[in-house]
Parts: structure tokens; C-alpha cells; sequence
């Protein structure tokens, strides 16, 4: 059932949320053994979910998204859930407020079913370095579901929940919808409060939805945007009505040879050029070629940043306050990612690396800002490649490519949506398309109009 029929129905008293919640929790009693999506499953979701009834029976008003199930991945706080980041460092931690966007969601009748499963402190894009083992992929069998929101990916494509939230700092909501076939949202840096949210790079995080249709998707962005006063990077900008959708007029969609030429599949070339095609027949819209110069240096300039933020981050789980010390607990992609952002911040290296980093992020954004100035929109693929098998082991090297398209959007502060473009050899690839800062209108309607073409 699509989120907005359900939500009438269950406003209605057609369907009631004890019976979604039900749905929800037995697929989750089912499955999640299998696939690892959930990390914890709320026992009070039932009794939640009657409360919500006992409003309708009532007559009294209830929330827009009134007996959902909302899964919130483990790096975002939830009052008296575990709040790990899948990470043993965290794992008898228990949150003690609700992120903004937890807040939120409550205020709006949505209902916390769980926590799910990521890649340790965000530090992933396979959903594969969890200290509670590896997520699986129900839309592919066998392979990875993308990372570094693993358990939200894949909650969703199994339907475990309604809307899944995930954070977002160089693809770790997109990479999943990818791979798992459905709707990853990542907002325009500052569009959403990250209060409460476990940060992994602080001046690259932003928190998304996790849908299987772009209603789902535009509602939850609606609901969790905003102006916040816990969060020094949040925009006075106003939120506008993402789910009252237009068909795109006069729309130039813009195309890079820098993409295709990044992309190691080039059967995802085809396929994305295909979707591009079609969005143009339908729309009548132009594509325009651009040029953008330098995201082939997009993830050697991510990753410093990554390293040296994530390490000024890690600082705290020292062992004093709460938790254990992290470098005597956590995993390798973790322990890589502090020992090298130690390094690079050290005195003799900072310049050298860091600084530089910072210097190219400037050119990107530059690129993204003058290609906006000439196109509405920019299509690309979201992944060069499809999604490797759990079994097979690949190189530090090869697992950051998977976010060879989608770190540019973080880099720029852009906003940014992935939903399935096709399959092949029935693994799902994804479409990513990209909008200029708080253009999420835009974006959405983009979504919605490919989501009818490709039914």
C-alpha cells in the first residue's frame, strides 16, 4: 500500500495503526534474522500504535504520519533505545533525549519501531563493518545492500517499516536505495537539524528518508526540515509543501561525460541514459552537456576531510563519560579512518592534505555552481558499479568508489535523490538526480515524475 493511501485509511479507521504496526513487527519476527536490518525492535510499538487508535475512535486530530512505522538508524538518538553506531565502543548506551527530527516525527504520530543496523560510526559503504555483523540485501540476495544506512536500506525493501531515517555524508542514504531499489533522499546541507545525530564528518552530515515511493519520501523531508536553534548550520529557510507535486516545466536537465567516464559498468551508462531519454520525451525537457572539471578528484578530496573530522569526533568516546574507549574497541575501517585523520592533522601534514582538501572542495562547489546556472537539474548514475557479493573481498580502494557520484553533492552542500532506474542482471541500479541547494521542490517533482514514467 502506498504511504499516503495509508494514511488516510488509517485516519479514516479503515486501517488501524495497531494492524500496520502488527504487519511491521511480524515481518521484522520473520526476517530480520536472515537479513540483520534491525538492531532493536521498540516493544512499546503496539501500545503506541493503540494509542494513536484511541485518538481516531476519539475524533481527536492526529499527526501527518499518524501510525507509521519509522525505523531510525543507530547513530541517531531515540530516548531509551540503544544508540550503539553499531559499534561495541556504544553498545550499552542508551540514549538519553530524542534527536530534533525524533522529536518531530513523534510530534507527528509517526511510531519508532526500531533501531537498525549501520556501518560502525557511519564509517562504510557496503553495510558490511557492523560489530553486530553484516546487513544483507533482500532486493539481491547475496550482495551487499550499500552503506553506510544498511539497516534503513534494507528495512525498507523488505518492508519492515514504512520510512526509514538515515545520515547522509557522501552517500550512506543514497548508496542503499541504490542497491535495495527504492527512494533515498539527502537534503540540501542545512536543511535538516542534526541535533541528536552522532556525527561521523560534521561539515559534510545530513539526515534523510528512506522510502519505497516518493510521497514517503517528501513527507518525511517536509516533517523533519526546518530552522533549528541546536543546530548552528540549519538555514532560515522556509519549508515549503513538498508532497503538492507539479509536473516540471521547461526543465534542462544537465549530463556530464566526467560521470560516464567514472562509471566502471558501462551497462549503467546505458541504462541511465535510457532513464534520461525518457524523462526528456515525457517532460519536454532539453539536456545540456556540462562540464564539471573536477569531480574525478571528488573522493581523494572527500576523504581527507572525512578522516580529519571524523577523528576530531571520536575524541569524546574516550572512556570517561560514557562507553568504552573507541581505538580498544572498534573495527578496522574505523581504527583506519582515526589513525589517518591523526595523522593528517598533524602540524607537518595539515597543509599538505587537509587544507588542500578544503581548496578543492571550493573548485567543486564552483563547478556544481555554475553548472546550476545553465541546467535545472543534473542526472547521473548513483553507483559505478552494482553491488559486490558479501562473500568477496574488495580493498579499502574499491569500497570508497562506490561513492564516486555521490560524494559530490556533499562536497557542494547540494541536495540530492536516488530512486531505481532499472535492474540488471535483477539487481536494482539507481538514478541519481541532483538540484541546487533548497531546491528540494524541484528534486521532488523530478522523483515523482520519473516514478509515474517507470511505473
Amino acid at each position: 500500500m502506498l504511504i499516503k493511501e495509508k494514511i488516510e485509511q488509517i485516519k479514516k479507521g479503515e486501517f488501524s495503526a495497531e494492524e500496520n504496526i502488527s504487519f511491521f513487527l511480524d515481518n521484522i519476527n520473520k526476517k530480520n534474522k536472515k537479513i540483520n536490518a534491525f538492531l532493536y525492535v521498540n516493544e512499546n510499538a503496539i501500545e503506541d500504535a493503540k494509542r494513536i487508535d484511541e485518538k481516531i475512535k476519539q475524533n481527536k486530530s492526529v499527526g501527518r504520519l499518524a501510525g507509521l512505522a519509522i525505523a531510525v538508524k543507530a547513530n541517531i538518538n531515540v530516548k531509551g533505545m540503544p544508540i550503539s553506531c553499531a559499534s561495541k565502543t556504544l553498545e550499552n548506551y542508551r540514549g538519553t533525549f530524542d534527536a530534533e527530527v525524533v522529536e518531530k516525527i513523534k510530534n507527528e504520530d509517526g511510531i519508532i519501531i526500531g533501531i537498525t543496523n549501520c556501518d560502525e560510526f557511519a564509517c562504510g559503504s557496503c553495510g558490511i563493518h557492523s560489530a553486530f555483523g553484516v546487513t544483507q540485501n533482500p532486493s539481491a540476495p547475496g550482495r551487499i545492500p550499500g552503506g553506510s544506512s544498511s539497516g534503513s536500506g534494507a528495512a525498507v525493501a523488505a518492508d519492515m517499516c514504512d520510512i526509514a531515517l538515515g545520515s547522509d555524508t557522501g552517500g550512506s542514504v543514497r548508496n542503499p536505495a541504490c542497491h535495495c531499489g527504492i527512494v533515498g533522499i539527502k537534503p540540501s546541507y542545512g536543511r535538516v537539524s542534526r541535533y541528536g545525530l552522532i556525527d561521523m564528518a560534521m561539515s559534510l552530515d545530513q539526515i534523510g528518508p528512506l522510502c519505497k515511493d516518493v510521497y514517503g519520501a517528501a513527507l518525511m523531508l517536509e516533517i523533519i526540515a526546518g530552522y533549528s536553534d541546536y543546530d548552528a548550520v540549519a538555514y532560515q529557510k522556509p519549508v515549503i509543501k513538498y508532497t503538492e507535486f507539479k509536473k516540471p516545466e521547461k526543465l534542462v536537465i544537465g549530463v556530464s561525460k566526467q560521470f560516464s567516464r567514472l562509471c566502471s559498468d558501462k551497462r549503467i551508462n546505458k541504462l541511465i541514459k535510457e532513464c534520461t531519454e525518457k524523462l526528456k520525451e515525457r517532460l519536454g525537457a532539453i539536456i545540456k552537456e556540462i562540464e564539471l572539471e573536477y569531480i574525478d578528484l571528488a573522493i581523494q578530496t572527500y576523504y581527507p576531510i572525512v578522516y580529519v573530522e571524523f577523528f576530531s569526533g571520536t575524541r569524546k568516546f574516550d572512556g570517561r563519560r560514557y562507553g568504552k574507549v573507541i581505538e580498544e574497541s572498534c573495527g578496522e575501517e574505523v581504527l583506519r579512518r582515526i589513525l589517518g585523520g591523526q595523522e593528517i592533522s598533524k602540524a607537518e601534514f595539515a597543509g599538505k592534505y587537509y587544507r588542500k582538501a578544503l581548496e578543492i572542495r571550493e573548485l567543486i562547489k564552483k563547478d556544481f555552481r555554475n553548472a546550476f546556472e545553465k541546467v535545472d537539474i543534473i542526472i547521473a548514475p548513483a553507483c559505478p558499479s552494482l553491488p559486490h557479493k558479501i562473500e568477496e573481498k574488495i580493498t579499502p580502494e574499491e569500497e570508497y568508489a562506490y561513492d564516486a557520484f555521490t560524494v559530490t553533492a556533499n562536497l557542494s552542500e547540494i541536495c540530492s535523490g536516488v530512486m531505481k532506474a532499472g535492474e540488471i542482471d535483477n539487481i536494482p541500479v539507481g538514478l541519481q538526480i541532483m538540484a541546487e541547494s533548497f531546491r528540494e521542490d524541484l528534486l521532488f517533482n523530478v522523483l515523482k515524475a520519473w516514478e509515474k514514467i517507470s511505473g
